[in-house]
């Protein structure tokens, strides 16, 4: 049995509300002292109950009785001091590692990225845009250039002068001088980098001139024209008759028109979708398109398709820069749930730059909040002392502890040199790829602000205990499960398999509930060929013979046998081989032929043994786990015995519905 799953079982049996402990939470029951609260065991009893957590008397009766047994062996592994061996308080810690790295970015991170994307696909927005191009880790000059370009832009605009020539001026967009800046509708999530840009498109007023925004692309201005309920996507078939290359265009109308009469007249859509749509890729499948959203086609075409209200509905002829279409809606996807859309965005949002973005923040907040200080000197120092070896592989950290403090949390939690020295030996990865294209100072800096990231996040996980109560027991449920767990693997798990004298003495009492069902002791023939004659002949003399003359008689060449024999034991019941064979001696299976072998084969029963007890070695299995039972059962007597259990009959009675 796994430790991790022991200790999820624990985990789901031991769950404990996390509504704060008020007056109106009073103490269910004591364990040697110790209370256990109504909030505790409500959330435990419908935790594990599910739907069948309805409040009856017999039912709580039944399930405080399972929960006081858990306490009590939580109890004693305290008593045997568990809590202080160094193995479990490490294997603790890196529970709370986990658990506190998992709380502070799901919950503040990406739960709450989560439903801000969500909130958002339920719009679609129309904005332009124009842009001055800029990498992210450009050289100052060049993030300074960028932004004196957009500036110049955004003069331009405020002092009248038209969007589309400001547009074609200055954006580095490749579709500028097809679209001037205008992207039309969109929706979330906007492509990786351009999380600042979506931000401003949702939250900022319509109408208005927006920015310079910072993205991964560059600095940008943004005009935001409207928003409307997304659209989402609509699942479409097509008939397509297509502009001729040179020559007059209105036959063509004339064609696609007569196609819609016959629509109207009755005829199927995808019959005159298969005949006549000049679609090569749709036509055979009745104009089938499939499902699309927003800005993949052209707005005509799309404007079209989403107008249509009901599944069925088709079109009037519509023109695109392609040819005349006729639209038939299939059907319309509505918004998921959230439920079922948390899943998908969870995925997108961690692979998107806001991941990091917002990751950011939080540790910003986590400074701010906490009176965050640097002490530069013992950076610049630290820094002067390096050379060009920081960069390579043979640069090891000092040894020796150094206790110049190089930032702080208030008072209280200072960093040292020599904690950075340590994170410096654990980043020599980075350190040596950096160091190939980058200077030292570069490299240095990034590596300190790592390390001031991960010192952020530490610092938080150390106040989850006073700020989130939730998080407080969490902790101690991890806590109970590792304790529970080492103390039931010392006085049950391993007595059981490694005490032989108790195990031998419990057999004693037990020995006639282990039985072998009637068995037999079969011979099993395998026959080296496929020659049916031979193997008939075969079956017909094994089956007045011993094994011993049958491979006598058959097996004149020793280096080259007709037949191997082997014997085995079968309980009955046990052998779908001997399923259909009458259970007593001398009776044979069929004779089984073997394609790939290029064998056969039949099975005789030579004995058929009675019902017997099984021996302690036959039945150790079995044995070892009633074993285990057993001393859980006598556990539990001796701790009810050695603590003293009191429950509050008015207010269990309180709970009963």
């Amino acid at each position: 049995m796994g430790k991790r799953f022991i200790i999820w079982s624990v985990l789901i049996l031991s769950s404990w509300s996390l509504s704060a402990q008020t007056n109106d939470d009073p103490v269910l029951f004591t364990v040697n002292g110790d209370p256990v609260h109504v909030s505790e065991f409500k959330y435990i009893y419908t935790k594990t109950n599910g739907e069948k957590a309805d409040f009856s008397e017999a039912s709580l009766e039944e399930y405080l009785r399972l929960y006081t047994k858990f306490k009590l062996k939580v109890q004693k592994a305290k008593e045997m001091q568990l809590d202080t061996i160094p193995t479990l308080q490490d294997e603790l810690e890196g529970y709370r590692r986990q658990l506190a790295d998992s709380y502070l970015i799901d919950k503040e991170v990406t739960d709450k990225l989560i439903k801000e994307a969500y909130e958002r696909q339920k719009q679609d927005v129309n904005i332009s845009h124009i842009m001055a191009a800029v990498a992210p880790d450009a050289a100052p000059k060049d993030t300074m250039r960028a932004f004196q370009k957009i500036m110049k832009a955004k003069e331009e605009l405020e002092a009248g002068i038209a969007w589309d020539s400001v547009a074609i001026k200055y954006s580095a967009d490749r579709s500028v001088k097809r679209n001037y800046g205008n992207i039309g509708f969109v929706s979330a999530l906007f492509p990786n980098g351009l999380y600042n840009l979506e931000t401003v498109a949702y939250n900022e007023a319509i109408g208005k001139l927006h920015g310079p925004i910072r993205t991964g692309s560059g600095y940008h201005l943004v005009k935001i024209h409207d928003r409307r309920p997304a659209r989402g996507e609509m699942e479409i078939k097509h008939i397509l008759l297509r502009f001729p290359k040179e020559g007059d265009k209105s036959a063509t109308k004339a064609r696609i028109d007569s196609l819609y009469q016959l629509l109207v007249a009755g005829q199927s859509f995808e019959t005159i979708a298969k005949d006549y749509s000049e679609d090569t890729k749709t036509a055979e499948k009745g104009g089938y398109i499939g499902f699309f959203g927003i800005n993949r086609y052209e707005k005509a075409f799309e404007d079209a398709a989403f107008a249509l209200e009901n599944d069925g509905d088709y079109s009037k002829p519509i023109e695109t820069t392609a040819g005349w279409h006729i639209l038939k809606r299939v059907t319309k996807k509505p918004l998921e749930e959230f439920a079922l859309a948390k899943t998908r965005l969870q995925g997108a949002i961690k692979r998107d730059a806001r991941f990091e973005l917002s990751k950011t923040t939080m540790i910003n907040r986590i400074k701010k909040e906490n009176n965050f200080i640097e002490f530069n000197t013992t950076y610049k120092k630290f820094q002067d002392s390096l050379d060009k070896e920081f960069l390579t592989y043979k640069w090891k950290p000092e040894e020796r502890e150094n206790e110049d403090p190089l930032f702080a949390f208030g008072k209280d939690y200072v960093v040292t040199l020599g904690d950075f020295n340590k994170f410096l030996g654990r980043s020599s990865r980075k350190r040596i790829r950096m160091g190939r294209s980058s200077s030292l100072e570069v490299t240095l800096n990034s590596l300190y602000q790592d390390f001031v990231n991960e010192s952020s996040l530490k610092y938080e996980e150390q106040q989850l205990d006073k700020k989130y109560p939730e998080f407080k027991s969490l902790m101690r449920e991890y806590e109970e499960g590792i304790l529970l767990f080492e103390a039931t693997k010392m006085l049950v798990w391993d007595k059981a398999a490694q005490d032989t004298a108790g195990l031998k003495e419990y057999f004693k009492v037990v020995e006639g509930k282990y039985k072998w069902r009637s068995r037999a002791i079969t011979s099993i023939y395998t026959i080296n060929s496929i020659d049916t004659e031979l193997a008939a002949k075969i079956q017909k003399y094994a089956a007045k013979n011993s094994p011993e003359k049958v491979l006598e008689k058959f097996n004149v060449n020793e280096e080259a046998p007709v037949i191997a024999w082997s014997e085995k034991t079968v309980e009955q019941g046990r052998n779908m081989g001997l399923k259909n064979v009458p259970w007593k001696e001398a009776e044979q299976t069929g004779i089984e032929l073997n394609k790939r072998e290029k064998t056969q084969s039949f099975m005789k029963i030579e004995k058929i043994l009675p019902v017997t007890n099984k021996t302690l070695n036959e039945a150790r299995g079995y044995v070892i786990a009633d074993y285990q039972d057993h001393l859980q059962r006598k556990w539990v007597e001796e701790l009810e015995s050695e603590y003293k259990v009191e429950v509050d009959r008015k207010v269990f009675d309180s709970l009963v519905k």
